[in-house]
């Protein structure tokens, strides 16, 4: 039998190409947090269609509603607005949820532990993403830190984060190459039927894939944001 990793999943491009990446050598338990985000449904849908197409061993989905109480994020705080892309804007982006990988991947080595899984994936990215603090390669490292600190002394599992020099385009071609199921993937923040097209997250998804060559998959409320984020 293979071993088995636990990869993060959240229904999402970045987090489905990992889950590819890591289905080459590994087993999967799949990992999907809902913590309030305004298309936690529709991120749910995405992440089981992944998990089946990858035969999940495992699959949880956990909830940290404590995300939501504290706030301070457009994702989870109806008061805030998302706000419209701008990818060179700089700074740190209303989306941003404070704090968030350290709690996803805290779950995740959790379940790791009692699993006796031997790697935890996630599709943190830093060159190519929103500017989010925990998306640093130096967080990922810092975590493996913690997990050796905090875990039983024969646990093996550690952090490894495939994607993160990447840029999106990289990511879709690497997607393309390990055959990642890129039309089951949800990235829009705010919309769950058509997506947005003009959140950060839908412009850098948008723009990896038109610098790639490649067709995105998935359906636009209007269909010109497919060449509008061209540089």
């Amino acid at each position: 039998m293979r071993g088995l990793a636990v990869v993060l999943a959240s229904g999402g491009m970045d987090s489905c190409v990992t889950a590819a990446l890591a289905y080459q050598t590994y087993d999967l338990a799949m990992l999907h947090v809902q913590y309030g985000q305004r298309t936690q449904e529709r991120e749910e849908q995405a992440f089981h269609a992944i998990a089946d197409f990858f035969q999940a061993r495992h699959r949880l989905v956990g909830h940290l509603d404590h995300l939501k109480a504290i706030g301070g994020s457009s994702l989870t705080d109806q008061n805030m607005n998302v706000s419209e892309a701008d990818l060179v804007r700089p700074g740190i982006p209303t989306s941003y949820v404070p704090f968030r990988n350290a709690h996803l991947l805290a779950m995740a080595t959790s379940w790791a532990e009692v699993l006796n899984a031997e790697r935890i994936f996630i599709g943190a990215v830093e060159e190519d993403s929103s500017g989010y603090p925990d998306c640093r390669l130096a967080f990922i490292e810092a975590f493996n830190n913690l997990i050796a600190l905090g875990t039983k002394p024969d646990t093996q599992a550690r952090v490894e984060a495939p994607l993160i020099a990447l840029s999106k385009r990289e990511i879709v071609l690497l997607g393309q190459k390990v055959k990642a199921p890129l039309h089951l993937t949800w990235s829009c923040y705010q919309a769950t039927d058509l997506a947005c097209g003009h959140c950060d997250s839908c412009a850098l998804r948008l723009r990896g894939f038109f610098q790639a060559g490649v067709s995105d998959p998935i359906a636009y409320q209007n269909d010109s944001d497919r060449t509008r984020y061209t540089s």
